[in-house]
């Protein structure tokens, strides 16, 4: 007979538990494909950096470059309303930054200095973005277009 006290081989071994593999999901593809929209996508982003050289061209360069091939091109129409956007709310922000300084002594001017780098670097993000094929989307801006 056998000895309760000893350990006995097991007769049907539980066989060990694989991993259940994780399937990645499967995103559609963001990059369109080079298209004749593609240079004008870009120009709504680069058209703002013409405020650096007139102060008025934040504003004025996206405009122009979107009144002319928004109908054109729907890609164009979603890259220049974000630039649009971005750009008009960006001004807002200044505004605001400048009016707060007088209320404080010139403190909130230093975040004016902040404000233009974040601007500088978000519209060479979506120039970037923007000759990949990409829409990109600003943060913490308002949808007014």
């Amino acid at each position: 007979m056998s000895d309760p006290n000893s350990e006995s081989p097991q007769t049907n071994p539980q066989p060990e538990p694989t991993p259940n593999p994780v399937a990645s999901p499967v995103y559609p593809q963001t990059v369109a494909p080079v298209g004749p929209s593609r240079p004008w996508e870009v120009g709504c982003h680069l058209a703002g950096f013409s405020g650096f050289l007139s102060g008025i061209g934040w504003i004025l360069g996206p405009l122009i470059v979107w009144l002319l091939k928004k109908d054109e091109f729907p890609s164009v129409d979603a890259h220049g309303k974000e630039e649009l956007n971005f750009q008009i709310s960006i001004l807002i922000y200044y505004i605001g930054l400048f009016a707060a300084g007088f209320l404080t002594c010139g403190i909130t001017w230093f975040a004016m200095a902040a404000l233009g780098i974040v601007h500088l670097v978000l519209m060479v993000i979506a120039v970037i973005k923007a000759s990949d094929g990409q829409l990109f989307r600003y943060p913490m801006i308002l949808r007014l277009i």
